[in-house]
């Protein structure tokens, strides 16, 4: 409406001024060259507007005569730029759909019609890894190291590359240079602090966890969690040689992270050594509520030493107090009976977790009662290792596929930070169908002192071997895991 507004505004200027100029008439003479031409205004005004019409009609057909070579080389360049960005295109969907025939074919077309483009050169890249050209990935990839624009995209294939060659050494130089440049690349980041972590380098790996989390590239949570790990693994290196030092990053990694049994279990370990029992018990109570855990209830159980069996046993039953029974603290009470020769009481401790899917601990045990009180060669010490051999595992600190009873910061497998996860393993050997794993009448008579009865012309099932897999068995693609796998980690201190 204002645009109608507005031509009717200089229409109305426009008729005023003929108007005008119409009332008062004049004439313009030109001489020149011994000629004189005389005319009206209005008529001299018209054949102004006319000239400047004519004059800018030729103008602009000399200017396009000047400038057409120009415009033909920019529309075939047009054109190839169009039939480049196809190709590279059709590039990226045969390499998502790994045909590396016509992904080189394409990058091939693509580079030579847009020259340096970073998408053609990552596309040359692309297609040579799938083609297993290794040389041509990494030609590609310093290609674009050479360009600012795309150094940080050659130096993340460039890492990419040197990993799958095992090259360490290269890839977390890589890592490092593109940290430097770009702060905020994630995959850069994680890489530094994988390469920190197996350096054992637990200072610098804590400075990239704060530098992260200031960049928001982790949140809050998380930060705090890695921060506990890092600070548990510290300590673990300088309990030994300095552990005023140990004991204070384990504390933090415990107001940290109060769930970390390993920090937990350190901070009430060096607070024993140094003979402040209350407050070392007052650590290992905390975290047992939050997360009972037999690593815990050992450092518990061992907080002052040169205690008698039976003052052992008091402080497993305060844990069990304050777990109200979980069945760690019975396997605690029932280890520190069979300590104090108490069988009768480690038996019955024992009960519940025997009539509710009873694992391979809780048979070993029972197996050890029976062979502290009635010799290695009894029945029923044969007939609770036979069970424990088919029985179902116990929780254990797990990661990548790898088992093992002791903690550690990093997985062995990957070098992933805090990648153990206390659970059952997964039972990759297999059982047999129909197996229970709930006590028989006879085993249930073991319980109360009874000699197992064994039915007149049966023998105890053979035991397999650790490690060892039925025949006719087939296991899935992964590392099998056996019930006591050798530790690959460092010991705990």
């Amino acid at each position: 409406m204002w645009r109608a507004l507005a031509f009717l505004a200089l229409l109305a200027i426009a008729a005023y001024g003929a108007v005008w100029l119409a009332d008062r008439p004049g004439v313009v003479t030109v001489t020149w060259g011994g000629y004189e031409l005389a005319t009206s205004l209005a008529a001299a005004l018209v054949g102004v507007m006319v000239l400047a019409v004519v004059l800018g009609f030729a103008w602009a057909f000399f200017r396009g005569i000047l400038h057409l070579p120009e415009r033909l080389s920019l529309s075939s360049q047009r054109r190839r730029q169009a039939r480049g960005y196809n190709a590279l295109s059709r590039g990226m969907v045969a390499v998502g759909s790994g045909d590396p025939i016509a992904a080189r074919r394409h990058a091939g077309e693509a580079e030579r019609l847009l020259g340096p483009e970073p998408l053609a050169l990552l596309l040359t890249a692309q297609a040579a890894q799938i083609s297993g050209d290794r040389a041509g990935a990494e030609r590609a990839f310093r290609r674009m190291v050479d360009d600012p624009e795309t150094r940080v995209l050659g130096l993340r294939g460039l890492f990419v590359e040197a990993r799958r060659q095992d090259d360490e050494v290269s890839a977390r130089a890589y890592a490092l240079e593109a940290a430097r440049l770009a702060p905020s690349v994630t995959w850069a980041n994680e890489a530094v602090m994988e390469g920190q972590c197996a350096d054992r380098d637990w200072s610098g790996a804590l400075d990239t966890v704060s530098r992260r989390a200031a960049l928001g590239l982790s949140d809050k949570a998380a930060m705090r969690r890695q921060r506990a790990v890092l600070l548990t693994a510290s300590a673990l290196d300088l309990e030994a040689g300095d552990p005023e030092r140990a004991l204070a990053q384990a504390r933090e990694a415990v107001k940290l992270a109060p769930d970390l049994v390993p920090a937990a279990a350190l901070a009430g370990r060096l607070f024993a050594r140094r003979g402040d029992l209350k407050r070392g018990a007052k650590v290992v109570e905390a975290a047992w509520r939050a997360n009972p855990h037999p690593d815990l209830a050992r450092v518990y159980l061992d907080l002052r030493t040169g205690d008698s069996s039976r003052d052992r046993l008091a402080r497993a039953e305060t844990l069990a107090r304050i777990s109200s029974w979980h069945p760690e603290s019975r396997f605690a009470i029932a280890r520190a009976a069979l300590d104090a020769r108490e069988f009768g009481r480690a038996r019955d401790v024992l009960a519940p977790l025997l009539t509710d899917q009873p694992t391979v601990r809780a048979y070993a045990l029972m197996a050890e009662i029976e062979e502290a009180e009635h010799g290695a060669n009894s029945g029923k010490a044969r007939e609770w290792q036979a069970r424990a051999a088919r029985a179902p595992r116990d929780p254990a600190w797990c990661a990548d596929g790898l088992v093992t009873d002791r903690w550690a910061p990093i997985s062995p497998v990957s070098g992933r930070l805090d990648a153990f996860v206390w659970q059952t393993p997964p039972d990759l050997l297999g059982r047999a169908h129909g197996t229970s794993h709930e006590p028989a009448p006879a085993a249930a008579g073991a319980l109360n002192g009874a000699e197992p009865a064994a039915k007149p012309g049966t023998h105890p099932a053979p035991v397999a071997p650790v490690g060892t897999i039925p025949a006719g068995t087939v296991t899935p693609p992964v590392v099998p895991v056996s019930a006591k796998v050798p530790e690959v980690v460092a010991p705990a201190r």
